[in-house]
């Protein structure tokens, strides 16, 4: 009978491992799947002197799976989403800002060649007014450009919380699925499926922040950001919200009724990505402008007043610049007109242009700005333009770095957790042999059997 025994093991190992290799054909276009495999070993010996053993049985269903290469497949998704997530806006801003037309550069070049133009004859009043009017398109253009940066602050901000909820849904599923392995391994069942579901929603949440993941012994896995706070542990998960003051936006993290205050712009992946933008490009650039409309307007302004209009009186300003309005952060006045243009000199007569060329000298001043630091107020717009296309560079160079490695963690993952279509036709083969290999040990068994049957008749 332990000819038979042993066969009947075998073909039946044989079963669950062709089982084993149909779940793994059936599966090879599934997103995440990992291949598995059967262990077979051999059953001891009884203690018959002459007993070779008691067959083959299946020990354990193997999971071909590799939590470093899963761990650096979730690192480089998580920097693959910080990159990704801030190019368009960084392209977008260059894009304007350096447009021959619509820069702050340009409108500058306009406005002083107006002024220098006016020299040639400063009563003109065509040539007064293209002052005033290239005046007005240069306050367009300054509030143009900083309202683009308002309002892509404001479109990082409304992005950010719309990742929330599905972060937070993910988090919540990681719990429930690390609850439900631990519930059915309990049991002795096979809980590849369910690892397989929790790795794709790790995934899914290193791509909008960074991770670290810890397997307990238990089955389940911990999540927590780069900074430590946790995210998952057990069956219980984070969430994640943003609360508002002042127009700023800051994430906070609840965990088992403990609060903290994250920041943001430090913790990778999407989130990370959008907040260090807000924080580290747009907030400076939005101060840069302000700082370059703020001290240009206030040195026009103190020169325009140091002289004469053409009726003698001492002049006004032509700027106001109020970084609290809606409508712009720089305008020319209302009511201002080509007769407030003081280009006399205090107590000259009207033709005097000494004051207008101490108007043009002032785009050789410096000023100083906040991204740049000190800057003659020509050059200030092409230092700005300049930052941004270096920052845009390095981000679309890093960016170009992230997809590769992404790229090759998945590939390394995949050359040993997916599913080779040809590598399990050959084992099928393999176990298919084994499978008849074993009924014909039976067969010949049934044989031997009816033959000693015989004997006795």
């Amino acid at each position: 009978m332990s000819i038979t025994y042993n066969a009947l093991s075998g073909a039946l190992a044989a079963q669950a491992a062709i089982a084993t290799v149909s779940q793994n054909l059936a599966n090879s276009q599934t997103k995440g799947y990992t291949r598995q495999g059967v262990l077979l070993q051999s059953n001891v010996a009884d203690f018959s002197r002459n007993s070779p053993g008691n067959g083959v049985t299946v020990g354990a269903l193997l999971r071909f799976s590799d939590s470093y290469k899963s761990q650096q497949m979730w690192r480089s998704n998580s920097e693959l989403g910080q990159r990704a997530q801030t190019q368009p806006y960084l392209t977008q801003l260059e894009k304007v800002m350096n447009d021959p037309t619509s820069s702050i550069s340009y409108g500058f070049d306009n406005f002083f060649k107006a002024l220098n133009a006016a020299a040639v004859d400063p009563t003109s009043t065509p040539l007064r007014q293209q002052v005033i009017s290239s005046g007005d398109a240069l306050s367009k253009q300054i509030n143009s450009i900083y309202n683009l940066a308002a309002n892509q602050k404001l479109s990082t901000q409304q992005q950010s919380s719309a990742i929330l909820p599905s972060l937070n849904d993910s988090l919540a599923s990681i719990a429930a699925l690390n609850s439900k392995i631990q519930q059915v391994g309990a049991n002795g069942t096979n809980t590849s499926a369910l690892i397989d579901q929790r790795e794709l929603l790790i995934d899914e949440v290193s791509s909008q922040v960074g991770v670290e993941v810890v397997y307990g012994p238990d089955g389940s896995a911990s999540v927590s950001l780069k900074s430590g706070q946790p995210l998952v542990a057990a069956d219980v998960a984070a969430n994640l919200s943003y609360s508002s003051a002042g127009g700023e936006q800051t994430l906070n993290l609840s965990f088992a009724g403990t609060r903290f205050v994250l920041d943001d712009s430090k913790i990778g992946g999407k989130l990370g990505g959008l907040a260090n933008f807000r924080t580290n490009t747009l907030a400076p650039l939005q101060q840069s402008i302000a700082d370059i409309a703020q001290q240009f307007s206030s040195m026009f302004n103190a020169q325009q007043e140091s002289g004469d209009k053409t009726d003698g009186a001492p002049g006004t300003a032509m700027f106001t610049f109020d970084p609290t309005s809606t409508t712009g952060l720089l305008k020319v006045n209302e009511g201002f007109t080509t007769a407030d243009l003081a280009f006399a000199e205090r107590g000259q007569p009207a033709g005097d242009n000494s004051n207008l060329q101490a108007l043009i000298a002032i785009r050789g001043k410096p000023i100083t700005v906040a991204s740049v630091g000190s800057v003659l107020l020509g050059d200030a717009d092409t230092q700005l333009v300049g930052k941004l296309a270096i920052e845009s560079q390095q981000n679309q160079s890093q960016l170009k770095t992230a997809t590769t490695v992404r790229q090759q963690a998945e590939d390394d993952w995949k050359s040993t957790s997916a599913v080779n279509v040809d590598e399990e036709g050959i084992s099928l083969i393999e176990f298919q042999n084994m499978y008849q290999a074993n009924m014909k040990v039976i067969s010949v068994a049934n044989n031997l059997f009816d033959a000693t049957l015989q004997m006795f008749n």
